[in-house]
């Protein structure tokens, strides 16, 4: 199994992540990442993160994943984004941004199959 990238810096609107350009929203999973692009999916702060924003992370084969909310908790998650997360068997974890990224990092230690979703802003 790969292991999933760990996030070296965050601050307001950038982060750094292992292996990868920095930027300022990351998509994490086993093996690598991406900028998370809120326009491919037509994610927004409200209704917030969408199924389609997951199913690329269980594509990639996670059992874990973690969601963050912003820096200031404003990005919510859709209920139908959980609901699909669960039916899959994935344990889902919702936390500020700042706390997401610790608890990604502790995870992605421990070798676990975590992917992530990261806003670095509001």
């Amino acid at each position: 199994m790969d292991r999933s990238p760990v996030i070296t810096h965050l601050a307001w609107g950038e982060m750094e992540v292992e292996g990868l350009a920095p930027g300022k929203d990351f998509v994490l999973y086993p093996g690598g990442g991406k900028p998370w692009d809120w326009n491919e999916y037509g994610t927004r702060h409200d209704p917030g993160i969408r199924p389609e924003d997951v199913r690329q992370l269980m594509e990639r084969g996670c059992t874990v994943v973690v969601l963050s909310r912003g820096m200031d908790r404003r990005l919510k998650t859709m209920p139908e984004t959980l609901l699909v997360l669960r039916e899959a068997g994935v344990a889902v974890h919702v936390e500020e941004t700042r706390e997401a990224v610790r608890l990604y990092n502790r995870l992605a230690g421990a070798d676990e199959a975590v992917g992530g979703l990261f806003h670095s802003t509001c």
